[in-house]
C-alpha cells in the first residue's frame, strides 16, 4: 500500500511520538522511510542564492537526522534522509514528490490560535497541497 514513506522531522521533542508510530507502520506493510528535516533559519533560506557556508544548526539537523536514520536502520528497516533548507511546507511537498512517497507522516502540536492565524501552520499548507495521503499523529504533551 504504502511503499516509501516521508517522514517529516522538527528535530524536537514531537518526534518522539511520532518515530514509534512509524517504525510499526513501516515494518507492518513492509515500507521504507525517507526522513525529512527543514531547516529555515536564515543561514538556511538563504544557502543558495548567498553562496552561504553551513551554519551550525544545519550541522545540528543533519547529524539528528542521520543519528535518527541510524536508529531506523539498526532496527533493520530501509532509511534515506534529506535535510531540505527553506520553507518547510514548500519543502516537504517538494521532497514528497521528488522522492516519490506516497504518504507523508508528521506531527500536530494542535492550534495555537493566534500563532496560526498570523503565521499559519505546516500542517495546513501541506494538507491542502498534497498529492498524496497525509498522516497526523498529535505529539504528546
Amino acid at each position: 500500500m504504502y511503499r516509501k514513506i516521508l517522514v517529516a522531522l522538527e528535530n524536537g521533542p514531537a518526534d518522539r511520538t511520532l518515530l514509534p508510530h512509524i517504525e510499526q507502520l513501516a515494518r507492518l506493510l513492509k515500507s521504507s522511510l525517507h526522513l525529512v528535516h527543514v531547516a529555515d533559519g536564515w543561514a538556511a533560506r538563504h544557502f543558495e542564492k548567498l553562496k552561504l557556508a553551513e551554519s551550525e544548526e544545519m550541522k545540528a539537523d543533519r547529524d539528528y537526522l542521520e543519528t535518527a536514520a541510524a536508529k531506523l536502520r539498526a532496527a533493520g528497516l530501509e532509511v534515506t534522509e534529506e535535510l531540505a533548507l527553506g520553507d518547510p511546507p514548500s519543502e516537504i511537498l517538494r521532497v514528497a514528490a521528488d522522492a516519490q512517497c506516497d504518504l507523508i507522516a508528521m506531527t500536530s502540536h494542535g492550534h495555537r490560535l493566534i500563532g496560526d492565524i498570523i503565521h499559519g501552520s505546516t500542517i495546513d499548507a501541506v494538507r491542502h497541497k498534497a498529492l498524496v495521503p497525509l498522516l497526523v499523529v498529535r505529539a504528546a504533551a
